[in-house]
């Protein structure tokens, strides 16, 4: 699901923008200060977000909190069962931050299938072509 999200945000008919991956235990607030959007990735473990990106969002919260309202972001949960926990604590840390979520939602349970793979694609288009200059 990563792979197709990159792709889809450096597609070569997006111009101007440059994609930045990091892994949530590596990210800083510098990181996300510096980002004009976000994408964010998770599984769903026992219904909620993985530890990693908990660890970024308690990270990142306060020193981000006021400097980064308004920025786009988009996400992805893939898991087994039990996806439901895992969205609803994206989309709460992500509306206390104050973020605006650009492109829906992208969740998959089991294996991900093609039209699943290519929503993944568009989640990256999607941030990265509202970002072209």
């Amino acid at each position: 699901m990563l792979e197709a999200v990159l792709s889809g945000a450096t597609d070569p008919e997006i111009t101007g923008v440059d994609v930045v991956r990091r892994p949530a235990l590596s990210a800083t607030a510098s990181d996300v200060l510096d980002a004009d959007a976000y994408v964010l990735g998770t599984p769903a473990n026992l219904g909620y977000i993985s530890g990693a990106l908990k660890h970024f969002f308690d990270s990142v919260y306060y020193p981000c909190l006021d400097a980064t309202r308004a920025r786009p972001f988009g996400y992805y949960v893939h898991g087994n069962q039990g996806t439901e926990g895992a969205r609803k604590a994206v989309e709460t840390i992500t509306t206390g931050l104050g973020w605006e979520q650009a492109a829906p939602a992208v969740v998959v349970s089991g294996e991900p299938a093609k039209d699943e793979l290519s929503a993944c694609w568009e989640l990256g288009a999607t941030l990265a072509a509202n970002l072209m200059p």
